[in-house]
């Protein structure tokens, strides 16, 4: 056990500058470089020592030179005011060289502008994308500088179908008619699992799931579920982040006494032909063969 006067005492380092701490003078403080901010502090308007004086120069000299700065600005000041009076011209006013400049925004937008850089940077280090692999169509320019809408005729919507060589492939699949550009898809250029989309408004198969069948825009007698899958899709590529409308195709008007089309599903059909309405749903990962798949993007 370590006896009382064997413990060591604590002593000052004298070869260390020091000076006496103006808010506990029984204590003296280093002048190291880490202590003259609160130093310069604490000295600021108290009664010091020449001695002390030392450890304040910095902040010291820095507020007089601000004061004298200010003091030659409030001189110009009046000098101006005066001119006025006397009806003199004078060029506009100078700001204050002391007054404390505000962020203001165009600095948030600095900053902003920044911090989006920097995470940016983070992300294209971390995981190789500069958006953090999120991908959406408001990332997109088209989003928010849209190009021109066009309106197309059946006829002109049918040479987008990938067939011609450097012509984009666009597709129809909405109520109204919305004409989409799918040819970032590689499931709709020819030979696709979806090629058949291409080039035509095929909204009732969107419904149905029939797409050999029901590639029209006819969409008569499509029952509720059905026409909550074509809004679905319609939804789909409204959102895509690579897809983008482009324009609206036109219809002749369809014959009220036009058949309409039947369902490629004989449980669906009636004894006259025409599709039925139902109340069963269509999964969209229902499989069917001989072309009844049921549309899944990919």
């Amino acid at each position: 056990m370590v006896e009382a006067h064997d413990r060591p005492t604590h002593k000052e380092d004298t070869t260390k500058s020091t000076t006496r701490n103006a808010t506990l003078p029984i204590r003296t403080v280093s002048t190291k470089p880490a202590n003259r901010p609160f130093l310069a502090y604490v000295h600021v308007g108290s009664s010091c020592t020449e001695a002390d004086q030392v450890t304040v120069p910095r902040y010291k000299e820095h507020r007089d030179r601000q004061e004298a700065l200010h003091a030659a600005w409030l001189k110009k000041k009046e000098d101006r005011e005066e001119r006025i009076a006397r009806g003199e011209k004078v060029g506009p006013l100078e700001p204050d060289p002391t007054a404390q400049k505000e962020v203001g925004l165009l600095g948030l937008l600095k900053l902003i502008l920044y911090m989006t850089i920097i995470v940016a940077i983070a992300g294209k280090f971390i995981t190789g994308s500069f958006t953090w692999e999120y991908h959406s169509k408001w990332l997109l320019l088209k989003t928010y500088w849209p190009t021109g809408q066009r309106l197309f005729s059946e006829r002109l919507l049918s040479e987008f179908d990938g067939t011609v060589p450097g012509k984009p492939i666009y597709l129809a699949a909405s109520i109204d008619g919305d004409v989409y550009d799918v040819t970032k898809g590689l499931a709709y250029q020819p030979g696709g699992s979806y090629s058949f989309f291409a080039g035509i408004d095929a909204a009732r198969a969107f419904g149905t799931g029939c797409f050999k069948e029901h590639r029209t825009h006819d969409i008569r007698g499509l029952d509720d579920n059905e026409m909550k899958s074509l809004v679905h899709w319609k939804h789909f590529y409204a959102e895509h982040a690579t897809y983008f409308k482009i324009g609206r195709v036109l219809h002749k008007p369809i014959d009220p006494a036009t058949p309409i089309p039947e369902h490629c599903d004989p449980k669906k059909r009636t004894k006259n032909g025409p599709a039925s309405r139902t109340d069963s749903p269509i999964s969209s990962s229902e499989m069917k063969g001989d072309g009844k798949t049921q549309h899944r993007e990919l």
